[in-house]
């Protein structure tokens, strides 16, 4: 008989799973400004420790784009402690996994160990937040990195540059024009001391949340976390005062090119309120109701019944400043532009005149209560949630009571968000089409 060994993640899966409920949890600060926030929940031997810094890619400047997510990899360099590839060695040999993501708005750094390692990631985070090794070597090596990504992800991909392509032209003033890959001209240029003036102005005690989630023991919890964090000094917080972009009052149209793609893409794009807003809640109900699943009122129509499409979808881009909310269309055989367009105007219309049915109503809040509950189904998802929830939202408790924010949309709400938001003098139109081709033949006289 084959003994099955589940793994950290699955473990706390299963842990989380049988104990569902109201999910609770401390928060206080310490004097260095760092906030901290705890979760216990013993069913499961495993601890999640994250850091979340309140740092992405809005934070940088012209020039200089691509700093966060450098940074992202730049931070697993090592620490006087830790030496240079010993960080992934370490947590893997002690039963963990490890991970980092950043987006414009935050950089989040987290490690899953069984709970007798809780004291290493708190450790390891403490490292990372206190000395982290910024040289030469660390960002020519992490540089090469970051444009293999760039080319695998994005340059390389058919339509891998849309989005980019839509931040650019959806935002003018505010810097969630530019992706947060940034651009490789500005990481070649930069300098080793912008590095480092990078990792003291953003990566400090009093601009993170440090979250502990899963089976501790808060008391020795909070010592741990005394003696690793509270002796790093704080820095200076700057405000985070970006440039406003003026309302779109006039349908914009462009076109962009892609050399990895043969069939078209047509997005119809808005800019609409920052994800605190209600509206942005409204509008992802709106996204979800369009195209989410095969039997959503897009799909059905434009790629099920009529075969207009081959892909289509609505979606909502929740952001800590603006938010965006996109039609994408490919189209299929011998469709035209103009038809996509008309389709999609049409249920935009039927929208702002017509409430929903009540069936497609409550289809979506059961999408969203199911939603809900997995995207806090793990020690992971929960720990992920409390601080996003905590720096982006500014309400950590958000983790219960999210799901009644959806809940008290109404169908009404519904129809005048469409209204509000989504007007063809609100949008900006993007033609994303191939890169046509230069062949030159060369004729030999015989």
């Amino acid at each position: 008989m084959k003994k099955r060994l589940l793994s950290v993640a699955a473990v706390a899966f299963f842990g989380v799973m049988l104990n569902a409920q109201q999910i609770k949890f401390e928060e206080y600060d310490l004097p260095n400004g760092l906030h901290v926030i705890l979760h216990q929940d013993n069913t499961a031997p495993v601890v999640t420790t994250g850091v979340m810094y309140h740092v992405g890619a809005k934070d940088e400047v012209k020039g200089r784009t691509g700093f966060a997510h450098f940074f992202e990899h730049l931070l697993f360099e090592g620490t006087p402690n830790i030496k240079r590839g010993d960080w992934f060695k370490i947590v893997s040999s002690n039963g963990g996994q490890n991970n980092a993501n950043t987006t414009n708005d935050r950089t989040y750094y987290y490690e899953t160990f069984p709970s007798n390692n809780e004291q290493l990631g708190l450790w390891m985070e403490a490292e990372r937040m206190r000395h982290a090794v910024i040289n030469q070597v660390g960002v020519d090596t992490q540089r090469e990195v970051v444009k293999e990504e760039k080319r695998l992800r994005m340059d390389n991909q058919p339509y891998g540059n849309l989005f980019t392509t839509i931040q650019k032209n959806l935002f003018t003033n505010h810097p969630y024009n530019w992706p947060t890959i940034g651009s490789m001209e500005d990481l070649n240029s930069a300098k080793l001391e912008e590095f480092q003036a990078f990792y003291k102005k953003y990566y400090v005690p009093n601009n993170a949340t440090l979250v502990v989630a899963g089976d501790i023991k808060p008391e020795q919890t909070k010592k741990w976390i005394e003696e690793y964090y509270g002796g790093i000094p704080k820095g200076t917080i700057y405000p985070k005062d970006f440039p406003k972009d003026a309302p779109i009052t006039q349908e914009k149209e462009v076109t962009a090119t892609d050399p990895n793609i043969q069939l078209p893409a047509y997005v119809f794009a808005y800019r609409t309120p920052a994800n605190k807003e209600k509206d942005a809640y409204v509008l992802d109900m709106l996204s979800t109701y369009l195209s989410n699943g095969k039997s959503s009122v897009l799909y059905k129509k434009l790629v099920d019944q009529d075969k207009k499409a081959l892909q289509v979808a609505a979606f909502n881009q929740g952001l800590e400043d603006y938010s965006i909310f996109a039609f994408f269309a490919i189209p299929m055989g011998q469709t035209t532009k103009q038809t996509l367009q008309s389709d999609i105007d049409a249920e935009i219309k039927k929208l702002q005149t017509t409430l929903i049915s009540q069936e497609d109503y409550q289809k979506i809040q059961n999408q969203f209560e199911n939603q809900f509950v997995n995207q806090n189904s793990s020690i992971q998802g929960i720990a992920a949630s409390l601080a996003t929830n905590h720096v982006l939202m500014g309400n950590t408790n958000l983790i219960n009571k999210e799901i009644d924010i959806y809940r008290s949309i109404t169908r009404e709400d519904l129809q005048n968000a469409a209204k509000k938001y989504l007007n063809p003098n609100q949008r900006i139109i993007i033609n994303y089409v191939p890169e046509k081709k230069i062949i030159q033949i060369s004729w030999v006289k015989k």
